[in-house]
């Protein structure tokens, strides 16, 4: 029988956006983006992002994804009564597009935060940024910049609440519901 990992802790959020912010800036001066457009994901990831951009001082309005009508889970996770279209302020054709979400797990809300990026058009590239990544993946999707890496049980999951104070904490299943 395998053991489960202990519950990790998750590190403070202020260090991990500081992080964060260090490393787009890094790639951003390296040229590994150019002129970005930063888009979050909503919710948790539009209050990350919307700190970054501030923070990296970024010329084009923040971009905001709801991908409520793009997820192949409504049977587990049931439509969400705030839906609200997304919001991308500029074209996206040809644009380097920093993709900001709060947790990536499974990879589903990526990808079809994905699918909804390329109905608006052709990025040159997608970074994915993420405050958590944890274990689980079920989609073959990597962040290029990640607050923390954690191992977590598959009763576990991260929950951030936000956005002023943002503020993230290990649950159960249980207590989700």
């Amino acid at each position: 029988m395998q053991s489960m990992p202990d519950t990790p802790t998750l590190n403070p959020i202020d260090g991990l956006m500081t992080q964060i912010y260090r490393d787009l800036h890094h790639a951003i001066d390296q040229g590994q983006l150019t002129n970005p457009l930063m888009v979050g994901i909503h919710s948790g990831g539009v209050w990350i992002a919307e700190e970054l951009h501030e923070r990296l001082n970024l010329s084009d309005p923040l971009g905001r994804l709801n991908i409520t009508f793009y997820r192949d889970d409504f049977d587990t996770i049931g439509l969400h009564p705030q839906v609200a279209p997304s919001q991308l302020p500029v074209d996206i054709d040809g644009r380097d597009i920093i993709l900001v979400d709060d947790v990536l797990y499974t990879g589903r809300t990526i990808r079809a935060a994905l699918n909804e990026l390329f109905d608006y058009g052709r990025p040159a590239r997608i970074w994915l940024t993420v405050l958590f990544e944890r274990d689980g993946r079920e989609l073959p999707i990597a962040a290029q910049t990640v607050g923390q890496r954690l191992q977590l049980n598959p009763q576990q999951q991260i929950h951030v609440d936000g956005p002023t104070p943002l503020t993230a904490r290990i649950v159960t299943r249980e207590e989700t519901h």
